[in-house]
């Protein structure tokens, strides 16, 4: 299937190697993750490995207030035991209207909004940096790649050239993904700046892989079900069609028999 796909791609003239995403915000290399394509699937390790990077770099400033603690002991997720999540969640604490303070976060809570810099919230921010749309916005390079947006996360996460300015009293930082070339927010991460409990490379680029598929998960977290759905729902409209065209040619027949003799 692939194969065809990427036929049909090369037919119009697309490149197989990188693409620009987020509508030419910057030069955004394809990164082959897991869960790309019809046949793709999470990887339970990289958003684990993923998530302790969001935890330990991300949430000091960015908040992730639309995905539910819970969620993280879903199959096809991090898929952490229930003690675990419970565990975690009491990490953080909510506000409670009904006690009119905070108190310790349960799993069925949401990750806390985070606006004390102003950052954005990064719950669905995978899906709203999509990009590698195809021709006429055909949406062909998404099947081949993936929508786009963990790479592009990816790219501004590694985009950082160390080059440094001053306008109006902001820092700003160049960074090749990034409209304009500079932006407000330093360089997060350095390599080996923590420590994965299973031992996995822990340089710039395999942690910032690992956040993006982790919020690409959080932004879609029923993808596997999704694509499932899509072939269960192609197979009986497959069945459908051939059972309409063996229906037709058995009304038919007898009058096509009749002309025959004629």
């Amino acid at each position: 299937m692939k194969k065809i796909l990427l036929s049909i791609a090369v037919a119009f003239g697309l490149s197989s190697g990188a693409a620009i995403a987020a509508g030419g915000a910057g030069h955004v290399e394809n990164i082959p993750f897991s869960f790309d394509g019809p046949f793709g699937k999470f990887d339970q390790n990289q958003l684990q490995r993923g998530l302790q990077v969001y935890t330990e770099v991300c949430a000091a400033c960015h908040g992730l207030r639309q995905v539910a603690f819970r969620t993280l002991a879903d199959e096809g997720g991090p898929h952490y035991s229930e003690d675990q999540v419970k565990a975690y969640a009491a990490n953080y604490d909510v506000y409670d209207p009904e006690l009119d303070d905070t108190r310790p976060a349960k799993p069925s809570d949401k990750f806390p909004a985070n606006t004390a810099v102003g950052a954005p919230d990064l719950s669905l921010m995978a899906k709203a940096r999509a990009g590698f749309h195809g021709p006429s916005g055909l949406g062909i390079n998404q099947l081949l790649y993936g929508i786009g947006g963990p790479e592009y996360i990816v790219a501004i996460l590694t985009g950082y050239t160390g080059e440094e300015k001053t306008q109006a009293g902001v820092t700003l930082y160049e960074n090749t993904a990034f409209p304009g070339g500079w932006i407000s927010m330093g360089p997060p991460l350095e390599d080996e700046q923590l420590e994965y409990a299973d031992g996995h490379q822990n340089d710039v680029q395999h942690m910032s892989e690992d956040v993006a598929a982790f919020l690409m998960w959080a932004a879609e977290p029923k993808m596997m079900a999704r694509k499932w759905l899509g072939f269960v729902s192609l197979f009986f409209l497959g069945l459908l069609a051939v059972l309409l065209y063996l229906t037709n040619k058995k009304l038919w027949a007898p009058i096509k028999r009749k002309e025959k003799t004629v």
